[in-house]
């Protein structure tokens, strides 16, 4: 075929529309977001080939960029319920972030119309908004504190000055509405929306038999923008998307709070990669990477799943992605490369001398094409603009054209139809040949410059080969090839991950997550993970004090219900509770382990207690009578880092004071002997009680149903049970809680700690806080509740106290209490409102998943807790300073940190009451673990939290989430 002939030089075009094809930035566009939220409830969307990639024939976003159009490849579809349950106020939707921006905002302050479509913006300078598209929105809408909302009157794409002036785009500071490309349907227009998806397979087919593109972008929101009617009714399905969604108006929402990172180019990502920020970057990630003295790769070069061979070189600031480089590789410094697979030693790399250099500030991809068994190399300069055409000073591998042909000795026939009306420019050129792997590297270098030798033999074959331009790429590219290979690929990095991680290591890897990677192989992925466990044998014998066997068990677990074997997984994760508690249990090392772990059977026990009603024993009655009464805590910020194993293995902060509420400490019990032998236990709350007649029954484990496992783990951690008094007298146990427990005040725990001081107290044993506080940590170990330490030193400890765990064993506690000052006093008892949301929520579940998240090495979540005792010790300072607006914003923070940690820790009246509450506001959260249970709510100044009190306390609009929910202001006390 003629290269400069108008007909197509791919092997086999695809016969339907598909996505646009831009490697520079290809790494970055493939995560894009779709968030679903229908009916209520949103939901992680499963829609993946068997591969585990998502492949949908969706249109491109045209020459968005200068760099060319950005690919919509999509690893996940993610649905995030927390973002969609705020923007849509649970009532259902669509809400859709495409494009090359990544957004941060604050969803639940979204103000979105009903009935509608409305596109997110932000205001933007004209010299930015010269290179996106423009929102011309009506003058008039609603404006509040942090939004406005008015309809959209015409789209704009990458506008001249004179474009923005003439369609009234500009507002009156100067500044114009960027698109970010997030967009929210809701009610009517969501209903039209879903029977025009539900109705549009003859539409579908239509469009794929032409062979023609429509823009989910452009073509779907032209058709609630009338003046796009006209545009829209010459495009692709056109007059059908007017009439059947015309009839809606589209709103923007401009969002003044929103920032942006835009990466649609190759330049901007290396800039981000590399500007002021660069030190919050990764630079390496799923990768094999050589010893330093076998190659050259520079410190702040990012190889993110890829495998590098020695013998390699790789410059400062480079991105390698998804790719294999085998030894003879060179690549420069601010360059790209993606997805490229250099074959190794065995097709004699290294043997034949085979030397590639990708200069600096370039770009080199491969691309599989349908009906071709090999795949494309594609290259270019950083800088290239694929759409400024020779008489525009366009250029290739960043020089002219003019020198690019001179220099080679290429006419512009070879490149471009000379009966072709299009100008003439990278788009379009057919300069990429399709040959062998190297004679395309070589040929690669050839077009570069590189090339030393002389180009009589390569400008021959480069012009004798069949050849591609991006434009014709874009038509061709195989994508599940392509998904495909990039998923094995990452699955092979993944495995060797693993298994150097289990044989080497101490098991610091997330192998959840890697299985995950693992899996993407669609059979011998379970196989690998079979492999991996068969590997996992001799965990177990290593030294508990490196390898905790918590850990170790975990690990099985992930590995067995990557094998699909979900029974075993949950029989062996009853293991990893207990080593959890026994290695808390160790780390306290309080003398009482032996006897938690000894039966209740046991021989000396029981003649014990033979002999004490043969009166062997001579003991004369004693009544002693003791009551604890403690406060409940309110937590600022910390919580997280105070529970086992997190505590037992890294330094835990907790900033939390103790409060009495309504004048009173809420949680207490009595204790007191009785001439009568055996054990009363007496819940006050519930009028419930149980007599053991013989305390040595008392054993683990515990129904979790029991009623009464609280005060039995009390008394198996304290010996009470075998201890010789109960031998000639019984206990009379009476407990209460002035609130509800599972609201987040720590109650459980501090009861707990009330039970084990008391009995420590009637048997004249050390009752220190320090003791009894370790004492509790293993007691909900005992319980299988789990917990931390913070609640307990909450309760036991009077007033504000900064609290830090060291760990060791035995685990050390340091409580530092902070001398509030009577000005800090009465500005935090005038300012901190005590809230109780009328829900309960038992910490339980949650403390299982976060735990097992850590477990699994979590890298979110320990950098989430590392974030949480951080914050601990700023709010220390803050305190100390009297800054309680500082105090404010990191309970802020700190909200937000819980709510990653679990996304349920919030829930629609939460987030309605926090909405309240905001204006009143510099700082809010739940406390303890979240779900519901107490707020705090901590007001600007007196004035606001008295407006704030009057209005939780009559406002109406609470009434709609219905009787059950019933907001209480208690009135609370320094303890």
């Amino acid at each position: 075929m003629d290269p400069g002939s108008s007909e197509s030089s791919v092997p086999h075009e695809r016969s339907n529309s598909e996505v646009s094809f831009s490697p520079m930035v290809s790494f970055m566009a493939k995560r894009h977001i779709l968030l679903l939220h229908a009916g209520g409830d949103s939901k992680r969307v499963p829609w993946a080939n068997p591969m585990g990639k998502v492949f949908l024939p969706l249109p491109y976003l045209a020459a968005d960029d200068p760099d060319g159009p950005v690919p919509l490849l999509f690893d996940h579809i993610l649905a995030i319920s927390c973002c969609a349950r705020q923007a849509f106020k649970n009532e259902g939707g669509i809400f859709i972030m495409t494009g090359d921006v990544l957004p941060c905002f604050d969803a639940s302050t979204m103000v979105l119309p009903e009935d509608t479509s409305c596109i997110i913006t932000v205001p933007i300078t004209l010299d930015i908004a010269s290179n996106h598209g423009v929102i011309v929105a009506s003058k008039t809408g609603i404006l509040n504190k942090t939004s406005y909302v008015s309809l959209v009157e015409n789209l704009l794409q990458k506008p001249t000055m004179e474009e923005l002036v003439k369609n009234q785009a500009i507002l009156d500071d100067g500044r114009t509405l960027l698109d970010t490309g997030i967009i929210a349907v809701r009610g009517k227009a969501w209903v039209e929306l879903v029977r025009l998806a539900c109705s549009s397979q003859s539409m579908i087919a239509d469009l794929l038999k032409s062979k023609k593109e429509m823009s989910l972008y452009e073509d779907l929101v032209a058709a609630w923008v009338l003046a796009k009617h006209e545009w829209l009714r010459l495009r692709p399905l056109g007059e059908e998307l007017i009439n059947r969604l015309g009839k809606q108006k589209m709103y923007s929402y401009c969002a003044y709070d929103l920032l942006f990172l835009h990466f649609g180019t190759s330049s901007e990502v290396l800039d981000h990669l590399s500007g002021a920020d660069s030190g919050l970057v990764g630079r390496r990630h799923l990768c094999s990477v050589p010893a330093t003295t076998v190659s050259d790769i520079a410190a702040s070069a990012i190889v993110i799943s890829s495998k590098i061979a020695p013998s390699v070189s790789i410059g400062d600031d480079s991105i390698v992605y998804d790719s294999s480089i085998s030894g003879g590789i060179q690549i420069g410094s601010q360059s790209i490369v993606v997805g490229v697979n250099v074959p190794g030693d065995s097709n004699g790399i290294e043997d034949n001398g085979f030397r590639f250099i990708l200069p600096d500030r370039h770009c080199l991809w491969e691309v599989p094409l349908v009906g071709c068994t090999g795949r494309v190399i594609v290259y270019c300069g950083l800088h290239d603009n694929p759409k400024d055409s020779l008489s525009r000073n366009g250029t290739f591998c960043g020089k002219p054209w003019d020198k690019v042909l001179h220099d080679l000795g290429i006419q512009e026939g070879d490149l471009w139809s000379t009966t072709s009306t299009h100008e003439k420019c990278l788009w379009n050129a057919k300069i990429f040949p399709i040959l062998s792997y190297f004679e395309m590297l070589s040929l690669a270098a050839w077009l570069m410059g590189l090339n030393d030798r002389k180009t009589k033999s390569l400008l021959p074959l480069w012009k004798s080969s069949q050849r591609v331009s991006l434009e014709e790429l874009h038509r061709s590219i195989d994508f599940p090839h392509m998904c495909i290979g990039s998923s094995n690929h990452q699955a092979d990095l993944a495995a060797g991950i693993a298994k150097a991680c289990i044989n080497y290591g101490l098991l610091g890897r997330n192998l959840s997550q890697l299985c995950e990677d693992i899996l993407q192989k669609d059979v011998s992925g379970v196989k690998i993970c079979k492999d991996l466990l068969d590997l996992c044998s001799n965990l177990q014998g290593q030294n508990s004090k490196i390898l905790p066997k918590s850990r170790a068990y975990q690990v099985q677990v992930d590995l067995l219900q990557a094998c699909r074997e979900e029974k075993m997984a949950c029989e062996l994760e009853h293991k990893v509770w207990a080593a959890v508690a026994d290695e808390t249990a160790a780390a306290v090392r309080y003398g009482f382990r032996e006897h938690v772990l000894e039966s209740s059977n046991s021989t000396s026990a029981s003649a014990c207690q033979s002999s004490a009603f043969d009166g062997c024993v001579d003991q004369s009655f004693q009544h002693r009578d003791v009551r604890i009464e403690l406060p409940v805590r309110v937590d600022f910020v910390g919580g997280w880092s105070d529970t086992p194993p997190w505590s037992l293995e890294r330094a835990g902060c907790v900033l939390n004071m103790s409060i009495k509420l309504d004048d009173c400490a809420p949680v207490g019990t009595s204790i007191s002997t009785t001439e009568q032998t055996g054990i009363e236990i007496n819940d006050d709350d519930t009028m419930n009680k149980v007599y053991i007649e013989d305390p040595t029954s008392i054993a683990t484990p515990f129904n979790s149903n029991d009623p009464f496992r609280l005060v039995k783990s009390a008394l198996l951690v304290t010996g009470v049970t075998r201890d010789k008094f109960l031998l000639s007298m019984g206990l009379q146990i009476h407990t209460w809680t002035g609130v509800p427990r599972g609201t987040g005040l720590g109650t459980s725990s501090i009861l707990a700690a009330a039970v084990v001081k008391g009995l420590l107290k009637i048997t004249n044993r050390d009752d220190s806080n320090e003791i009894v506080a370790r004492l509790v940590l293993v007691l909900e170990q005992l319980m299988g509740t789990g917990g931390g330490w913070q609640d307990q030193i909450g309760g036991l400890y009077p007033g504000i106290k900064f609290t830090e765990s060291f760990p060791g064993v035995p685990l050390k506690l340091q409580v530092i209490p902070l001398m509030a000052s009577p000005q800090l006093i009465s500005d935090l008892q005038q300012r901190l409102l005590v809230v109780f949301t009328g829900q309960v929520r038992p910490a339980r579940r949650v403390l299982e998943k976060v735990v097992t998240r850590y477990l699994r090495r979590d890298n979110l979540l320990i950098s989430s807790i590392k974030r949480l005792a951080e914050l601990a010790r700023m709010g220390r300072e803050a305190l100390m300073n009297c800054d309680l607006d500082e105090l404010g914003e990191i309970m802020l923070e700190a909200w937000r940190l819980h709510q990653e940690l679990d996304p349920y820790c919030s829930n629609t009246f939460v987030d309605r009451l926090f909405e309240l509450a905001d204006p009143f506001c510099c700082g809010y959260k739940l406390v303890g673990a979240g779900g519901g249970g107490f707020a705090l709510l901590l007001a600007k100044d007196a004035d606001s939290a008295k407006k704030l009190r009057d209005l939780l306390q009559k406002d109406p609009h609470l009434e709609e989430y219905g009787s059950e929910f019933e907001v209480k202001i208690y009135n609370w006390a320094l303890f």
